[in-house]
């Protein structure tokens, strides 16, 4: 295990979406690159770390993946609050899954912090012939809600890594960089001050 000593900053994102979507498959993909077409649900809540370099910086990304079946939801709001960055997936052969982002994104804006960082995944981009959400349906819905997207595919390593580094840069830009933490105050002050919910 990395001590304090072996890094510069801890970065924790969190993996929301619906049961089945490949949340832990991708998480083993991207901190192991492992993929097991054993599919096992997870119960409650795992996490596993990775440490990477980015922009001469060492990051020790903590990714903690959540059980998205209904009777688990209950454990989850508790993790919300610790997330720095969140992932949001869907499965692209499965249109009700994309359909339950909404959901997910109403939890979060429930129980996570204000300013979170978010990206939008869509997976199993591997099962193209099987694909019943559209690559721009997912950028439509990433774009609606100012979220980055990627399609990636946990068993190919399409674009894993990518997803995953890509939302830890903005994490670190957001609460390390000597400037951007002071203009998130601000703007969280201001969003705090106003009265207008629009």
């Amino acid at each position: 295990m990395a001590t304090t000593g072996d890094y510069d900053h801890l970065v924790k994102l969190l993996l929301l979406g619906d049961s089945a979507v490949g949340k832990s498959s991708l998480l083993l993909r991207f901190c192991e690159s492992k993929f097991d077409a054993n599919f096992v649900l997870t119960i409650g809540v795992d996490f596993k770390w990775k440490q990477v370099e980015r922009n001469q910086r060492k990051l020790k990304i903590q990714v903690w993946d959540t059980a998205g079946q209904e009777r688990f939801r209950t454990i989850t709001p508790a993790y919300y609050r610790a997330a720095m960055g969140v992932v949001i997936c869907y499965d692209i052969t499965d249109k009700a899954t994309f359909e339950h982002i909404d959901y997910w994104l109403q939890q979060l804006d429930q129980h996570g912090d204000e300013g979170v960082q978010r990206v939008l995944v869509g997976n199993k981009a591997d099962l193209n012939e099987n694909r019943k959400v559209t690559k721009e349906e997912g950028e439509k819905l990433a774009a609606q809600y100012n979220m980055k997207f990627f399609e990636t595919s946990a068993k190919t390593g399409q674009d894993v890594e990518e997803a995953f580094l890509s939302i830890s840069d903005d994490v670190v830009k957001q609460r390390y960089s000597d400037v951007q933490p002071n203009a998130f105050q601000v703007k969280k002050q201001a969003k705090k001050s106003s009265s207008c919910k629009c």
